[in-house]
């Protein structure tokens, strides 16, 4: 919430300042008055865009280590057939966006998961995952995007994109939202 208000305060703030440079151009008589004016407006608007940049720097290279590492883990589990150790990254509160709209809880997914993708307990395809970034989005929370694709098996490949957001609980680094498509 606070990325998001941040955001919003900082584009707020970027429109008053431009609004604010602009009237002071058409109010301006000298021309050296105007340049100046120009000049100290452009400053302003480099430090508000500089503001309104991703952070960088707010993730340790191990809290994003941990993040990776969980993906990989899940990938291992899927592909030995452990669905559960597969949905370990997601938090209790977690949501799936799918085609028919949101669908939460984590039994809901190993449900719809385990009708879909394994036969007798075992996965149909193999997975693997990439072109995976990991962008800080606060100290507590990332987003996640990337490239899964399920090969082999009997069924043709298929693969697509997805997003994870992802927070810091007491449990360690887990998904509260995924949407794959």
């Amino acid at each position: 919430m606070k990325v998001i208000l941040r955001a919003f305060s900082t584009v707020h703030a970027l429109m008053a300042l431009r609004f604010a440079c602009a009237a002071l151009l058409l109010i301006a008589t000298k021309r050296a008055f105007a340049a100046s004016l120009v000049a100290g407006c452009c400053l302003m608007l480099g430090a508000c865009a500089a503001l309104s940049q991703t952070p960088t720097g707010i993730m340790s290279k191990q809290d994003e280590s941990q993040i990776l590492a969980a993906m990989q883990a899940s990938v291992a589990a899927w592909n030995r057939g452990d669905l559960k150790g597969h949905l370990a990254i997601y938090d209790p509160s977690i949501t799936v966006m799918t085609k028919n709209g949101p669908r939460p809880t984590i039994e809901a997914i190993e449900t719809s998961f385990g009708q879909t993708y394994f036969v007798d307990g075992k996965p149909k395809q193999s997975l693997r995952m990439e072109s995976v970034k990991v962008r800080a989005l606060s100290e507590q929370s990332a987003l996640v995007t990337g490239r899964f694709v399920l090969s082999g098996g009997t069924e043709p490949e298929q693969s697509g994109w997805f997003t994870l957001v992802w927070v810091h609980t007491a449990a360690g680094w887990r998904a509260v939202h995924d949407h794959t498509s």
